[in-house]
């Protein structure tokens, strides 16, 4: 999944983001919004954790995103 996918549907992804770093609050997510360096940001402070790490964490949540698809017009 492409990154600029996430970000230019972030509310459709960040309740997937909160489920996975939970110590964040709706805010902290909904604040990034959907902006990865932001994100990392969030996530090594939440967790103490460096750069790297809070990278790997968001490459390994953001291989498992599926596309959002619109919802099917109604004929």
């Amino acid at each position: 999944m492409n990154w600029t996918n996430i970000e230019n549907g972030w509310n459709e992804y960040k309740a997937n983001a909160r489920q996975q770093w939970g110590k964040l609050t709706e805010q902290q997510v909904d604040g990034t919004m959907g902006k990865r360096d932001q994100l990392s940001t969030q996530v090594q402070a939440a967790y103490s954790v460096n750069k790297e790490e809070a990278e790997r964490q968001i490459s390994d949540w953001q291989s498992k995103q599926v596309e959002k698809q619109a919802p099917a017009a109604k004929s």
